[in-house]
């Protein structure tokens, strides 16, 4: 598939992390063309930013495959992932459309590797995580990797100082409470309890941080970027934050449960939408990645760069503008494993050491 054009299919364009793709797309020389389930929530947004909508529920098979048979590519903003990547994905297959996602779910990047030998016979790309979640992580492991291309071991962290979550990414982790922690042991995704491991972290903060464990997106991707058979993902923590993940897996039955989920999705619903403005200017984010290999060598190095939504918005339309461009692989990819590790270094204000 060749493209000429600058339009793509923003789907989920009403959520908090795709009216930030919105605001920016035009810095890219991108026009969003915006779609969801919910015409009331796209037309006012439409006709504010004077761009086109369509419509359609991911249940519809052909009403999906009409809104995409013209479109080169779909950015799906839609979360959680679980639930909305398969359905796009398979469109995607049918219509020839290349399909990019900002998730960060590992369930979902290991789905989309199945579809690998399908998309290379009909040309196309299927990549997800094209934001925070994990462009900057898996360029932290393809960048230890090209240095030390013999690791075995691989751990990755990540701080978001000073930064909130959206709606979106406070449902997805919901719909995980309860089913525990992930590593990748042998080459093998393994369960382990929430947060069962705990590291202290130099983030080049000037103060060192507590870490836990936790089931992140690079646990499949930074796999496939590198082929590291043993990796383990961190985010940085308080100690109470570490003691409620803990409780996590002792009450794992109890938050698996229908009526809880609904109850605190509802809770989310009305009390979470996103950071403010003024909140992503201030935050900032920092990536830290240790490999070691059989013999004990060991490298370190770490990243600095904007707040996580702010860096999802520019990750998600750099990577989109490279595939519009031809810049493009066919079958199931990941960002870092595509375009390097220094593709993180093309996004304002990235640094690394």
């Amino acid at each position: 598939m060749t493209t000429n054009t600058n339009q793509f299919l923003l789907y989920g364009a009403n959520g908090y992390t795709a009216r930030l793709i919105i605001y920016r797309a035009a810095l890219f020389g991108l026009t969003p063309v915006l779609a969801g389930r919910s015409e009331e929530k796209l037309r006012p947004l439409a006709e504010r930013h004077g761009l086109t909508y369509r419509v359609a529920d991911l249940d519809d098979t052909a009403e999906l495959d009409k809104m995409l048979l013209d479109m080169p590519v779909v950015l799906n903003c839609a979360g959680p992932f679980s639930k909305t990547a398969a359905p796009m994905q398979r469109a995607c297959l049918r219509t020839n459309t290349h399909y990019l996602d900002i998730t960060g779910e590992v369930a979902v990047f290991e789905q989309g590797k199945t579809h690998d030998a399908e998309a290379k016979a009909r040309n196309l790309m299927l990549m997800s995580g094209v934001g925070f979640d994990v462009v900057p992580t898996d360029c932290m492991a393809r960048y230890l990797y090209d240095r030390l291309p013999d690791a075995t071991h691989l751990q990755l962290a990540f701080m978001n100082d000073g930064g909130g979550i959206s709606h979106g990414t406070a449902q997805t982790a919901l719909e995980g409470m309860g089913n525990g922690g992930l590593i990748r042991q042998n080459g093998v995704l393994k369960t382990v309890p929430n947060a069962h491991k705990t590291i202290t972290v130099d983030f080049g903060t000037g103060q060192p941080q507590p870490c836990m464990s936790i089931p992140w997106g690079d646990l499949s991707t930074a796999y496939h970027t590198t082929g590291i058979p043993n990796i383990e993902t961190f985010i940085g923590s308080s100690a109470r934050q570490i003691t409620l993940a803990k409780w996590g897996s002792k009450l794992s039955g109890l938050l698996s449960l229908k009526p809880v989920q609904s109850f605190l999705s509802s809770q989310i619903t009305n009390r979470i939408d996103g950071p403010s403005e003024a909140t992503r200017q201030r935050a900032r984010t920092h990536i830290w990645g240790r490999a070691w290999n059989a013999q004990g060598q060991t490298l370190e190095a770490r990243q600095h760069g904007p707040e996580g939504y702010t860096l999802t918005a520019e990750a998600a339309l750099l990577i989109t503008k490279k595939v519009l461009d031809g810049n493009w692989q066919a079958g199931f990819q990941t960002p870092a494993g595509l375009y390097g590790a220094d593709l993180i270094l093309e996004i304002p204000g990235v640094t690394r050491e």
